[in-house]
């Protein structure tokens, strides 16, 4: 909790003062005090009440005050909010490791299954732009809320040569900015670091290791600078399997001589033309943790799914300040109150019994 107008606490001054003279009343009222010769008649006329009961008036008194004081001073705490204008940017790898069996059917299929599905579960929600990367990032939807054409894109897949991690980062900066003023575009100034994180996240989904362009941590650092997270998948299993990709999921350019060397990555392929790519899950962490972001892992279809199902919740969702001075008002309020009512109760004049 954080106090807008601090000083106004010196105002606590007003209780020892409240109480100074309360007691200095007290010591007169003494000193003018009448001689009577019936002591059962005082007590008679004494409201009937314990030493702690006479407690419980000055002590609700005091407790509403000090939050008068505090509501005074302007609290405000950091609550979490939803935030329904979030921006998410999905960066699809589309290297041609993806092609690899070792998930059913291939990996470019069920990654575009699993990210149809998730995009189908966020109709009506935050704004979801799609980035694509293999040898260079390019932006293949912006965001938008059009959640048909978003899926269509999907369905026009293909794969290509290298993997640019750290291009396809800062390709969904540029395309965060171009819709969140409150974000800078890459080779702007992001200015000075705000308080929490934006209402952006970027996910990047590969199943390798960055080979050209900018390196993953320059661009994390990045997106850090503009309060943007990054949430990495690293997609696929480390077991060698044959790679299966039809016409439709080929670009047709640059692949020379079919399966060979040349692809980049790290481990790259065998001979068989299987995938034996490792995915380089310590820059995917770092990643994640430069830009306060979490890194998942999914080896399989499901896992998948489950890892982007999890993520929403975690970036849709942001801490704002909200002001709390009504609520200790009204609790002051509410406490003097009591106090005075207590007060006046117990100190009713009695009727002397017959």
């Amino acid at each position: 909790m954080t106090l807008s107008w601090p000083w106004a606490l010196l105002s606590v001054m007003v209780i020892p003062l409240i109480f100074a003279v309360r007691w200095w009343a007290l010591r007169r009222r003494r000193r003018a005090a009448v001689r009577v010769t019936s002591i059962a008649l005082v007590r008679t006329a004494l409201p009937g009440r314990t030493r702690w009961t006479r407690k419980i008036p000055p002590a609700l008194l005091v407790a509403g005050l000090v939050l008068l004081v505090v509501g005074a001073a302007r609290p405000q705490a950091s609550v979490p909010v939803p935030q329904t204008s979030a921006t998410i940017l999905l960066a699809l790898d589309t290297s041609g490791s993806m092609c690899s069996t070792d998930v059913d059917p291939n990996r470019i299929t069920a990654a575009r299954k699993a990210a149809a599905e998730f995009i189908e579960s966020q109709r009506g929600g935050p704004r979801i732009g799609l980035v694509t990367f293999a040898g260079t990032a390019g932006l293949l939807v912006p965001p938008t809320d059009d959640t048909d054409a978003l899926i269509e894109a999907l369905d026009g897949l293909t794969v290509a040569r290298g993997t640019a991690i750290g291009q396809a980062v800062l390709t969904s900066i540029d395309a965060i900015a171009e819709v969140d003023p409150s974000v800078a575009p890459t080779g702007a100034d992001p200015g000075g670091a705000g308080e929490g994180y934006a209402g952006a996240a970027i996910v990047v989904l590969t199943d390798g290791a960055n080979t050209q362009g900018v390196d993953p941590e320059t661009a994390a650092r990045e997106a850090a600078l503009r309060r943007v997270r990054v949430f990495p998948i690293g997609f696929g299993t480390t077991n060698p399997a044959p790679m299966v990709c039809d016409n439709s999921q080929f670009d047709g350019r640059g692949w020379g001589g079919g399966w060979g060397g040349g692809w980049g990555g790290r481990g790259g392929f065998d001979r068989g033309g299987r995938n034996v790519r490792l995915i380089d899950e310590p820059a995917l962490k770092e990643i994640a943790e430069t830009t306060g972001g979490a890194y998942h892992r999914a080896e399989n279809a499901d896992q998948l799914q489950s890892a982007l199902d999890a993520l929403p919740g975690t970036f849709t969702v942001v801490r704002q300040r909200v002001d709390t001075a009504a609520a200790f008002a009204a609790g002051g309020a509410v406490l003097i109150t009591a106090a005075l009512s207590l007060s006046l109760w117990w100190n009713r004049p009695r009727t002397p019994a017959r």
